[in-house]
């Protein structure tokens, strides 16, 4: 039970990683400290006073064996600092969270890179984002980053077709935000996982995202930032891998993309300029995935229509029809037939680009 007394410690508005801490090496365990007697607490200088009254309003508030009984329901585990199975490299930083909640599998070794970028993020920056999470998966590195809008979950995405992903939450991690990556952070949940420090039903709040940030370049060898404006948070997961010594790398993207600004200004100011799995791989001295892919064989009108195609610039129906003089309903066959074998992604208004792969095209 010693885990959800940690969780209940972290639950106490203020108390942070280093108080609690200092709780549990002053009174022996986290259960001693929870059940301590006022003046024992007060007496132990580990909480100022503000901290020690919140401390002791939640404790009137929460039930230890209610809480491990409502996690254990919702198939939520807990992972704590002082346990062998805390992610090493999330460890080893500054300011490392006492407990993590989490759905799923946790990384069994320190072969992390994360992928983070814009909410607002371009076909061009998705395509990158899903092309060197899913080489990267195949040389199995896992994939972490923040299942956000945009790069995140294109980089999701791309690292479930090939293997593991880690999502760090801003909310509790039975909350799903966006809603709309509700099946997203499911799929996660079954071949890797979703964490957070943040307890189960707690919303997705603004203030969230900066320590969550702190989380995602913790648990990574290094952060890969595709597309970021100049003020941008993932600029500042940036930041948080540079104070821990971690590498920072970077897509670039057209001068003219406010997009890409935070990104180009990275690779000026010395970060490594990415623009394929090799750059990272052999940063590390990791493997690439055994074997190569393959050019996918199409027919002569499947052809046709993919070398329309490009990876930035979505290019509607209307446009192959003209280009192709095929009729309307054979283009979106076609397309349709492309997109079942993960050849294409469709944009708003029935528009579509090549899906990037390492090797192919």
């Amino acid at each position: 039970m010693e885990n959800f007394y940690l969780a209940a410690l972290q639950m106490v508005p203020g108390i942070g990683s280093s108080r609690i801490k200092a709780l549990v090496e002053y009174f022996g365990s986290a259960r001693q400290a929870w059940l301590a007697d006022q003046g024992d607490l007060f007496l132990s200088k580990c909480l100022d006073n503000t901290i020690y009254n919140n401390l002791l309003g939640q404790r009137d508030k929460i039930d230890i064996h209610k809480l491990a009984e409502s996690l254990r329901k919702k198939r939520i585990f807990l992972c704590c600092f002082f346990d062998d199975d805390y992610p090493l490299l999330l460890r080893n930083t500054f300011n490392p969270p006492c407990v993590l909640y989490y759905r799923g599998t946790l990384p069994i070794n320190d072969k992390q890179i994360a992928i983070v970028g814009s909410r607002k993020a371009t076909a061009y920056g998705k395509n990158v984002a899903g092309m060197l999470a899913a080489a990267l998966a195949a040389a199995r590195v896992g994939i972490v980053s923040g299942a956000a809008r945009g790069i995140d979950t294109a980089a999701h995405l791309g690292a479930l077709e090939q293997g593991y992903t880690v999502a760090v939450l801003g909310s509790g991690v039975d909350v799903a935000y966006p809603p709309e990556n509700a099946k997203l952070l499911g799929n996660i949940a079954e071949k890797g996982v979703v964490l957070s420090e943040y307890a189960p039903g707690v919303i997705a709040h603004p203030g969230h995202f900066p320590a969550r940030n702190r989380i995602i370049s913790g648990l990574a060898r290094g952060v890969i930032v595709v597309e970021a404006a100049e003020k941008s948070g993932a600029l500042i997961t940036a930041d948080f891998a540079l104070e821990e010594g971690r590498d920072v790398f970077a897509v670039p993207g057209s001068i003219f993309a406010g997009n890409s600004k935070g990104t180009n200004r990275l690779i000026k100011q010395g970060a490594k300029l990415v623009d394929c799995v090799i750059d990272i791989l052999e940063e590390y001295d990791w493997e690439k995935s055994p074997g190569n892919q393959v050019e996918p064989e199409l027919s002569q009108a499947e052809q046709q229509v993919y070398s329309l195609l490009n990876y930035e610039e979505p290019i509607g129906i209307e446009e192959i029809v003209t280009k192709l003089n095929v009729l309307p309903a054979t283009a979106a066959y076609i397309i349709l037939q492309l997109s079942l074998r993960g050849l294409t992604v469709e944009h708003s208004g029935q528009r579509y680009t090549c899906t990037a792969r390492e090797g192919i095209k």
